[in-house]
């Protein structure tokens, strides 16, 4: 039916080009493309497929350009790095190309996240008859699309949502990350931002914390307040949304090495002199730690990513719980990767599915919540993260 461009082949880019594969009434053609190909080369050799690889830059438009229109995909999967999102959307634009991310742009100068650099190419997209869906990962992306869901069917008006993601597995090391470590301890050790009453708030890094009680048999865990992209966009699309919070699980051993790290100075991403050289202490760590991509076969355990949202049906005040369970084991008999991953590349491909079927095809720039949940709701369900959804009528763990 199309032919799609990947350009990553981290955790999340095998994943994707794996789903993929799996759906070849829609997904035709398949290339992979990366800064390295033999890693492309690799994720290929996995899949008893043909998937075509090639070698790009991802900060290099014209190098970008001329693969698009040597290969003239329908549609870019870009699950590289998010310093790279602008040069992708550039390219996409100069080649006619549609396009698709897992998550925002971040300058990769400051650790700083926000859509509006994207949202200001809505006209370009617009004019050129193309369309940019944003987010198209789980947290954001499912997390979106769960928060419409309920909206559409279970609650007449949002006034709290907290998403809370859970990883519970164990991949054995000392210390790793999950996903790239750059952008993962970007993360982590940037301020909390929550939004209330029409403002956002501030809070040091992981200074608020709580304790949820996961299904699944995961049980309690500490759960710490953090800023995700998600909450500008979902804030932004349901104004009436009076509360909005990310929360995330650590344990107390990643906690005590990130604490030490970061008193030693390895997670600043400002230039220090090394041996005549000037080098960033956080891009130095990054080449200490496993990939994440080798984590897949030594990860046991879940994950459990959900939105909590509570407000109004019919005049009364309600509860809903919705998540999805990811096991790390299963998700490595199948694509040969950690959960982390999954949970990310199949929402990458069921967006970018959505999208050559007609179901979300619209021109502009986009986030997950303004799309129709239900056909990807139905789609989660069929390509491996179903969900479970329960209702209640009263408030949460998470509530104040």
């Amino acid at each position: 039916m199309a032919k799609v461009l990947i350009i990553g082949a981290g955790g999340v880019g095998g994943v994707v080009t794996h789903k993929c594969a799996q759906v070849p009434e829609v997904f035709s053609e398949i290339v992979l493309a990366s800064r390295t190909e033999a890693k492309c080369k690799a994720i290929a050799a996995q899949i008893d497929r043909p998937i075509k690889t090639a070698q790009v830059d991802a900060d290099n438009v014209p190098e970008l350009v001329a693969l698009l229109e040597r290969e003239k995909p329908q549609l870019v999967i870009n699950v590289a790095l998010p310093y790279q999102d602008l040069t992708i959307m550039d390219a996409c634009l100069e080649a006619g190309i549609h396009y698709l991310d897992t998550a925002n742009y971040e300058p990769p100068g400051e650790a700083k996240f926000e859509y509006s650099w994207q949202w200001k190419y809505q006209d370009k997209f617009k004019n050129a008859d193309l369309m940019a869906l944003l987010g198209s990962g789980f947290d954001p992306g499912v997390t979106n699309v769960y928060t419409a869901y309920i909206k559409k069917h279970y609650l007449d008006e949002i006034h709290y949502l907290d998403i809370i993601d859970c990883n519970a597995g164990d991949h054995g090391y000392a210390f790793a990350t999950n996903f790239n470590p750059e952008i993962n301890i970007r993360e982590v050790t940037a301020k909390g931002r929550y939004w209330q009453d029409g403002d956002w708030r501030e809070t040091e890094p992981l200074s608020e914390k709580r304790s949820f009680d996961f299904p699944a048999g995961i049980g309690p865990k500490n759960i710490y307040l953090m800023y995700h992209e998600e909450l500008e966009s979902i804030t932004k699309h349901f104004p009436e949304i009076k509360r909005a919070r990310f929360w995330m699980t650590f344990s107390d051993n990643y906690l005590k090495h990130l604490e030490v790290l970061g008193n030693v100075g390895m997670t600043s991403i400002e230039p220090v002199e090394f041996e005549g050289k000037e080098i960033i202490p956080l891009q130095f760590l990054k080449a200490l730690l496993p990939d994440p991509a080798s984590l897949g076969p030594r990860t046991k355990g879940k994950t459990c990513i959900g939105c909590v949202a509570r407000g109004i049906k019919d005049g009364k005040e309600k509860t809903v719980y919705i998540y999805n369970i990811c096991d790390h084991e299963e998700c490595y008999r199948e694509v040969q990767s950690q959960a982390i991953s999954y949970t990310t590349g199949v929402p990458a491909m069921i967006g970018a599915k959505m999208m050559l079927e007609g179901k979300w095809m619209e021109a502009g720039v986009w986030n997950m919540e303004q799309m129709d949940p239900d056909p990807f709701m139905a789609d989660l369900n069929e390509y491996g993260l179903p969900w479970e959804i329960h209702t209640v009528n009263e408030p949460t763990a998470v509530d104040d």
